[in-house]
C-alpha cells in the first residue's frame, strides 16, 4: 500500500460504526455503573454483534441492526453477569448519539469543498443511521445515508456495494470506500471499490479476497489522497 493519491474519484463512501462513529463511546458513557468493565462489555458486545449479522446473512434470517444490537448486548450483559437496572435501555438509547471521531466533520468539510460526493454505507437500520448523524451535526455533510436495509442483507454480501454504485450513479472505480473494519475494506475492494482502510484498532491484514488501495491511521489522511 503506497501514499500516493487516488485518481478518477467522485465520491467518498464511509463505513459509520468504528468508521465515523466511536461505537465504545456508549459504554464510555456510562462509565459511572461499568467502572473497570466497560472494554469487556464493549469489545463483547460489538464481536456478538457482527457475529450475529454474518450467521443472519448467511441463514437468509435478516433482522434489522436495531434487534441484532439489542441481541447482543443481551448476550454480553448476560455473559459478564452484569446486572444493572436500566442498564440495557441505557446503552441502547446511547447508541442513537454515539460520538463522531474528532477528525470527522472537518475531513468531511474538506471533501465536499474538493467537490467530493459523500455517503455514509452502513449495516445499521434507517432510524438508527438518521438518529447518529444528526447528533453528531453530519447532515449537512453528507449527500447520501444508505442503509442495508434496502437490500435486505449485511454486509460482506456484494448487493451493499452495488448499493453505493446504484444510489450514487457512479462506478465502483470511481468509489473511494473507508471502513475501519478490515473485513469489510477487503470486500469492497473485492467488489471493485477503490479502498482505503482506516485501521483504527492496529489490525492485522487479513487474509480474504481483496486488497486495499492505502492504509491510514485515521481519516485526516484521506482528502490528500483523493484530491
Amino acid at each position: 500500500m503506497s501514499n500516493t493519491s487516488l485518481t478518477g474519484v467522485k465520491a467518498c463512501v464511509f463505513d459509520a460504526y468504528g468508521t465515523l462513529f466511536d461505537f465504545a463511546s456508549a459504554a464510555k458513557r456510562c462509565r459511572d455503573v461499568l467502572g473497570d468493565g466497560i472494554d469487556k462489555l464493549t469489545a463483547l458486545w460489538r464481536d456478538k454483534q457482527l457475529q450475529y449479522t454474518w450467521l443472519r446473512a448467511l441463514q437468509g434470517r435478516h433482522l434489522d441492526f436495531w434487534q441484532v444490537t439489542g441481541d447482543a448486548l443481551d448476550f454480553a450483559l448476560e455473559t459478564l453477569a452484569i446486572e444493572v437496572p436500566g442498564l440495557r435501555d441505557r446503552l441502547m438509547n446511547l447508541y442513537l448519539t454515539l460520538d463522531a471521531f474528532p477528525e470527522v466533520p472537518d475531513v468531511l468539510e474538506r471533501l465536499k469543498r474538493a467537490g467530493q460526493r459523500t455517503a455514509i454505507l452502513s449495516n445499521g437500520s434507517p432510524e438508527m443511521l438518521a438518529a447518529v448523524v444528526k447528533a453528531a451535526g453530519l447532515d449537512s455533510l453528507l449527500d447520501a445515508v444508505l442503509s442495508v436495509e434496502e437490500v435486505g442483507v449485511y454486509k460482506p454480501h456484494p448487493k451493499v456495494y452495488q448499493l453505493a454504485v446504484d444510489r450514487l450513479g457512479v462506478p465502483a472505480t470511481a468509489i473511494a470506500y473507508q471502513s475501519s473494519n478490515a473485513w469489510d475494506a477487503y470486500a469492497a475492494s473485492a467488489f471493485g471499490m477503490r479502498v482505503v482502510w482506516c485501521n483504527r484498532y492496529g489490525q492485522r491484514p487479513e487474509r480474504l479476497p481483496g486488497s486495499p488501495d492505502r492504509m491510514v491511521k485515521s481519516l485526516t489522511e484521506l482528502p490528500a489522497l483523493v484530491g
